[in-house]
């Protein structure tokens, strides 16, 4: 079947040594619809950011834009407001017909540190074509905190997909109706519509907002931090916040969702017309999200960061979509069933070094 490679696809996948490492791959890398990539060894501090292009690879542009190589063996920090390229331990041969996207792990976005898949061949972030067969590269720019990483820290997370699974809105619209996706009735428009929670009592806390001179945050140290050292808490007056140009906010969607076994989906932006503002780094939802005998059960963190003029964000105002697709396969194991799912049954959450 078309759909979202599952958890025993991409088993089969790195037996056959179409998926690989240098050091071999752990059980707990293969989540119900996606597997993580570790950092490597070396990381390069970079001018700027790039894609190797067509007939290219990333070894060969690195001259162009390499400032310093750091070893990041015994750890190293990665500087705000850098960028760095760091090679991952995995590398990919994708069959005929299978393509495959990344994208940031929750706890990766929820840090707002920007993390994009780069590939040699590449004229796009996070997509790699069927038949690609190379090396994978993470691009990493902390962007509100510094951080310390480790090789084996992932950041980010590869699903592979065979042929469009993607469900149009009559076929959205169908799945809800058959097993309910959100609470009351949905907006099905592109696919899953969801608003912002902003709570119209000026006591209660709807948010967070990135704090501008901190400390490093080792990405291992789980708990380790006071979030009032790293985070302004928000209050909303009125149902109403006003976003600040290049600040970063953690809010919540006012919508409990459910992503059912046999599905998968994935966090896309609203239309950019609706206001100065981007919703999201990590995207992907794994089959059991949210899912349970209660029906819909998570909502969803906002990762916000606001553009060029401060924009007046209201309670219930739609921010973005979630893009649902079926599953190739039943997943052998769902989000938070028996693995470590940090975020299952959610309401507002920083990531998890945080207490």
């Amino acid at each position: 079947m078309n759909g979202v490679l599952p958890d025993s696809a991409l088993r089969r996948l790195i037996d056959e040594g179409a998926i690989r490492a240098a050091v071999d791959i752990t059980p707990d890398q293969i989540q119900p619809a996606s597997l993580d990539l570790r950092l490597g060894t070396t990381a390069w501090r970079l001018r700027a950011s790039f894609l190797a292009g067509r007939g290219r690879s990333v070894a060969d542009r690195l001259a162009d834009f390499e400032m310093h190589r750091m070893d990041l063996t015994h750890g190293a920090v990665l500087e705000k407001g850098c960028v760095y390229l760091v090679p991952l331990l995995e590398r990919i041969t994708l069959p005929d017909g299978i393509e495959a996207v990344a994208n940031a792990k929750s706890s990766t976005g929820r840090l707002d540190l920007l993390t994009r898949l780069v590939t040699d061949d590449g004229t796009e972030f996070d997509r790699l074509p069927p038949g690609y067969d190379g090396p994978l590269y993470a691009e990493i720019c902390p962007r509100s905190f510094s951080v310390l990483v480790r090789p084996g820290m992932r950041l980010n997370q590869l699903r592979l997909r065979r042929g469009y699974a993607v469900l149009d809105d009559d076929a959205l619209a169908a799945l809800h109706a058959a097993e309910p996706l959100v609470g009351g009735e949905p907006l099905i428009d592109g696919g899953l519509g969801f608003s912002v929670d902003l709570h119209p009592d000026a006591a209660e806390l709807v948010g967070y907002r990135a704090r501008p001179q901190t400390g490093v945050i080792d990405l291992d140290r789980i708990g380790g931090y006071e979030a009032r050292d790293f985070w302004d808490e928000l209050r909303a007056e009125q149902g109403r916040l006003i976003l600040d140009p290049g600040a970063f906010y953690i809010l919540v969607s006012r919508e409990a969702v459910s992503i059912p076994p046999d599905h998968a989906a994935e966090m896309s932006p609203y239309l950019a017309m609706v206001g100065e503002f981007r919703v999201h780094y990590a995207g992907f939802f794994d089959p059991g999200f949210g899912h349970g005998p209660a029906g819909a059960g998570a909502r969803g963190v906002l990762e916000v960061r606001c553009h060029e003029a401060p924009f007046a964000l209201e309670h219930g105002q739609v921010v973005g979509r979630l893009v649902y697709e079926r599953m190739a396969e039943l997943p052998e194991r769902l989000y938070g069933s028996g693995i470590a799912s940090n975020y299952q049954g959610q309401g507002l959450k920083l990531a998890k070094q945080f207490r």
